[in-house]
């Protein structure tokens, strides 16, 4: 008996020890999560430094939150932090401390562009880098001083993008693809069974590479000074390989260290030489709430419907684009009375072909009822391009990549894997001919190959007709920009695929002209909602917590630079259906 009272005992104090350290982790995970939305107060006559050494998305990641760390900036977030300092009175200039930005040409024009504004206000922007990236620099040429360290480097020598192509790896492990495509152009399945570029997609390559270069290159020329010749030269030549050669061609205005910044700050700011002059970062300016709407109290709204990564049948994640979850925001924003206008931002290089068409019939009935306008961003190709085309009007960058009008269908046959390097074989047992199909374990008949061709046009056929019919252009033009190639911003704009050349902010002054709304008469709205801090705390707790995102990076980790291997390989696995999709994972650099 003295023994059973001893375990009653024990189960007690552990389950009052328990409950007692449940509460403290309870009262700290509220605690940070309140703290995390809050904005820290900002010392008179400050500083407001930019590092972006995070990758830059519409919306932004709190790895703080997630088991994956899987952390990004918000171009929403950081746009209007520079829109406020803008007008902060304890804000006096903006660092910006920068090496390697990792971000899409469209998305830093749109941050270089919200520096200008800055600019405006009589403050200043100085620069420092000790490595320098042509990214970086793109950012930090509207600098009123540009610091390198005496011994960094500045990459000026043009963009690039490579692929790699993986003919090989699928003949050694026993992979054979079939391929179903429509259009020259649709290059996207080319590094399934090719070894190089097809002379096709090499010339859009070249094309769209060379316009978004161009844009840059007169952007940084009107912000140094220099004649856009000049800096085609200094670039098709890198003159620039060292730090005396970027000070002698001009494209810094000082060599120096960080300490000399702080000097140059100081006089800025009136700040005596044994003084620190206070400098605030980006995380403890910004916080999570809208503040687009701050001061405003109107009962309209102008919808923004933030699409971002590859479209996908069904709910999604915060990392993609659901059909479900997005076809369901649009039609929450055309049902909501208050709601007078849309604006539908895209950032995706595409996808399932049925997923956006689902997303394209919503959009479609918007249309009817409201504004509805599309703001493209860095990419809006293939199925980008496709929830985009029945909008009013389409806003896209200079520097966006779009176009890629065409689709694609990939069945893998496994059977000389499973069999020759494996020692697998399959039998089955069909009620019919076909009743096997699609299969991944034999190879196809000519006339399934015939067969699974004819749905790839069909839905080719669907989306050039919806296309043609949304850019108000006969089909047979249409389809002589499509086939699947790929334009910039600039070339879209010349051939009619888009309206106007722009960003965010005029995709949001359209919407807004054409609700017949004045710039305080409207607040906006942001769809789909996103998992609170607190939230994404209690998901760590329960489990759900984006498991597959932490393989990834746990893969990525283990394989280093062999991971886009194992990513195109998964990618082939996994796909189901026709692709409305980008060629290749395109990275501009």
């Amino acid at each position: 008996m003295r023994q059973f009272f001893k375990y009653v005992l024990a189960t007690i104090v552990g389950l009052v020890a328990f409950s007692f350290l449940g509460f403290i982790l309870l009262a700290a995970i509220v605690g940070a999560a309140k703290s995390a939305g809050e904005r820290k107060e900002t010392a008179a006559n400050s500083v407001l430094e930019l590092k972006l050494n995070e990758p830059l998305t519409e919306r932004g990641r709190d790895g703080r939150f997630s088991l994956n760390s899987n952390t990004s900036t918000g171009l929403v977030g950081l746009k209007e932090a520079i829109r406020r300092a803008k007008g902060d009175d304890d804000i006096k200039g903006i660092l910006l401390n920068l090496d390697i930005v990792q971000g899409g040409m469209a998305s830093l024009e749109e941050v270089r562009d919200e520096l200008l504004n800055f600019k405006k206000s009589g403050k200043f922007v100085v620069a420092y880098h000790e490595i320098c990236s042509e990214k970086s620099f793109y950012l930090s040429s509207v600098a009123d001083e540009i610091y390198l360290h005496p011994q960094g480097t500045l990459e000026f020598n043009g963009l690039s993008t490579e692929v790699m192509f993986y003919k090989r790896l699928f003949e050694k492990a026993g992979i054979e693809p079939y391929i179903f495509r429509v259009g020259s152009f649709k290059s996207a399945v080319e590094p399934f069974f090719r070894e190089s570029f097809s002379d096709s997609a090499r010339y859009q390559t070249v094309s769209f590479l060379n316009s978004i270069n161009g844009h840059m290159i007169s952007q940084v020329a009107a912000a140094r000074g220099i004649p856009a010749a000049r800096l085609k030269v200094i670039s098709d030549s890198m003159l620039v390989r060292n730090a005396p050669d970027a000070l002698r061609l001009n494209m810094v205005t000082k060599l120096g260290y960080f300490d000399q910044v702080q000097d140059y700050m100081r006089r800025k700011l009136g700040v005596a030489k044994d003084k620190k002059p206070s400098v605030v970062s980006l995380s403890d300016y910004s916080d999570n709430k809208d503040n687009e709407n701050e001061g405003k109290t109107s009962g309209n709204r102008i919808a923004v419907i933030y699409a971002e990564g590859d479209i996908v049948t069904g709910n999604g994640s915060d990392d993609n684009i659901g059909s479900t979850k997005f076809a369901e925001a649009i039609r929450k924003a055309r049902l909501d009375d208050k709601v007078k206008a849309v604006v539908l931002r895209i950032n995706s290089p595409g996808g399932s072909s049925l997923a956006s068409d689902i997303i394209y019939r919503e959009v479609l009935l918007t249309k009817k009822v409201k504004p509805i306008i599309a703001s493209m961003s860095d990419v809006a190709a293939s199925g980008g391009y496709y929830i985009a085309m029945a909008c009013d009007t389409i806003v896209a960058h200079p520097n966006s990549i779009t176009g890629s009008i065409g689709v694609f269908g990939v069945l893998p046959n496994i059977q000389p894997l499973l069999a020759d390097k494996l020692g697998i074989t399959v039998d089955r047992v069909t009620t019919g001919k076909f009743s096997d199909l699609p299969t991944i374990t034999r190879s196809l008949t000519e006339f399934e190959k015939r067969t699974l061709q004819r749905e790839v046009d069909n839905i080719y056929s669907d989306f050039t007709t919806k296309a043609a019919r949304g850019r108000k252009m006969p089909v047979e033009r249409l389809r002589r920009l499509a086939s699947g190639r790929v334009w910039s911003g600039l070339e879209a704009k010349q051939n009619g695929l888009v309206d106007v050349l722009g960003d965010y902010n005029d995709a949001l002054r359209i919407a807004a002209s054409r609700a017949k709304l004045k710039t305080d008469d409207y607040r906006v709205q942001r769809l789909p909602r996103r998992k609170s801090g607190f939230e994404n705390l209690l998901s760590m707790f329960s489990g759900d917590d984006d498991n597959a995102e932490v393989k990834a990076k746990a893969m990525k980790a283990e394989l280093g630079p062999l991971y886009p291997v194992y990513q195109q390989y998964q990618q082939l696995m996994t796909m189901r259906g026709v692709q409305a999709k980008l060629p290749y994972e395109l990275e501009i650099k």
